[in-house]
């Protein structure tokens, strides 16, 4: 099944890498030997973050036009929020995007994080692994946008684009220590509104320190996705800044990449279920230690 599969995916089957994806985000048996035996492929990751309400998603859908247009595939994996009945995706950037869902250059799939606090699916390299394979020139991966936990995306996209909103000018101190720091680019989206010129000065006030330690500018692009405005300087933005990735960022986001990996395996023989009646039982006997009880379980693994 799985050398059928890759065979399909390589040849740009979509039915296959809808598959495939499917397969891997559930750990089907065998999963690992067809992952170690793809093609890395060349595409390029965006990554697209930031609050709620910043218009991420009409911002990608936007995007996916201009960088379409020379004939690139572009794969989107929109990360939404769980659903509280049944875990999975709420599909609402699908449903925002729904003109692309016949373009042969694009693929849009929305995946669950599965209360992930960083705001990704837990299989979210894997997947990304899959869509490289299936030939594509950009994979954009929108997270859910739940703040400065966000921050994960920095250690698997290649570019990550931070969008904000005039009116987050209150919020910009408490993002400071981690949003604020991921981002290659700025976004300041809905920049028609009021006070979005004086929020970009603050901005790059605010950015003024990191400027001195790096080699060239982080962009801050204004844009009105919802009139697609500012798009294309967007685009170009982020085709210069993939270019000037270094050697040291491509081997720090490699590592990032092995670690989760890893972290997630050795995490396998836990199981929440025979957690709790070991929780159950401690609390019955009384002088109960949450650290103690977590040494117990992890000297028993």
């Amino acid at each position: 099944m799985w050398q059928e599969l890759s065979t399909q995916l390589q040849a740009g089957d979509i039915k296959a890498l809808a598959r495939c994806i499917s397969l891997v985000e559930n750990e089907r048996e065998g999963y690992l030997s067809f992952l170690r035996h793809l093609p890395s492929g060349g595409a390029k990751i965006i990554g697209i973050t930031g609050p709620p309400g910043a218009g991420k998603s009409t911002l990608v859908d936007a995007l996916i036009g201009v960088l379409t247009e020379p004939g690139k595939k572009t794969g989107v994996i929109c990360v939404d929020p769980s659903s509280p009945f049944n875990r999975g995706a709420l599909l609402g950037d699908r449903i925002r995007m729904s003109q692309w869902y016949n373009h042969p250059g694009v693929f849009i799939r929305s995946l669950a994080n599965h209360g992930s606090m960083g705001g990704l699916n837990p299989m979210i390299i894997e997947i990304t692994a899959v869509l490289k394979a299936a030939a594509f020139d950009y994979i954009i991966i929108e997270t859910v946008g739940i703040g400065q936990s966000e921050v994960e995306i920095a250690g698997l996209a290649d570019i990550t684009v931070v969008v904000l909103v005039p009116e987050a000018g209150d919020e910009i101190q408490t993002m400071k220590a981690g949003l604020m720091e991921i981002a290659d680019i700025f976004v300041v989206n809905k920049s028609d509104r009021p006070d979005a010129d004086h929020f970009v000065h603050n901005l790059r006030q605010l950015l003024a320190p990191a400027y001195s330690r790096q080699k060239h500018d982080i962009p801050i692009v204004k844009t009105i996705a919802s009139e697609k405005k500012g798009i294309r300087e967007l685009a170009g933005h982020i085709i210069r800044q993939v270019s000037l990735q270094t050697t040291e960022k491509k081997i720090y986001l490699l590592a990032r990449k092995a670690w989760h990996i890893l972290q997630r395996i050795r995490m396998k023989d836990f199981d929440l279920a025979e957690i709790e009646p070991m929780i159950a039982a401690s609390l019955e006997k009384g002088d109960f230690n949450l650290f103690r009880l977590v040494e117990e379980i992890n000297e028993k693994h």
